[in-house]
């Protein structure tokens, strides 16, 4: 009698793979930046992105 045992591993998406997901549906980057002295506000910057395809926002998604 003999017992055949397979193993599996996961698999992790390469870089290509998740570029192509977050693409295909897009992706909004917020962020605060502070620069601050003693309790006090010096700068403060406020980013904002947004990251889409180009071909699906003209409708030419495949």
């Amino acid at each position: 009698m003999s017992v055949e045992t397979y193993a599996t591993t996961a698999t992790e998406p390469s870089l290509v793979d998740l570029l192509d997901r977050l693409l295909g549906k897009g992706v909004v980057i917020t962020g605060d930046v502070v620069i601050s002295l003693a309790d006090v506000d010096l700068v403060r910057i406020q980013l904002s992105a947004v990251i889409g395809s180009v071909r699906k926002e003209m409708g030419m998604y495949d």
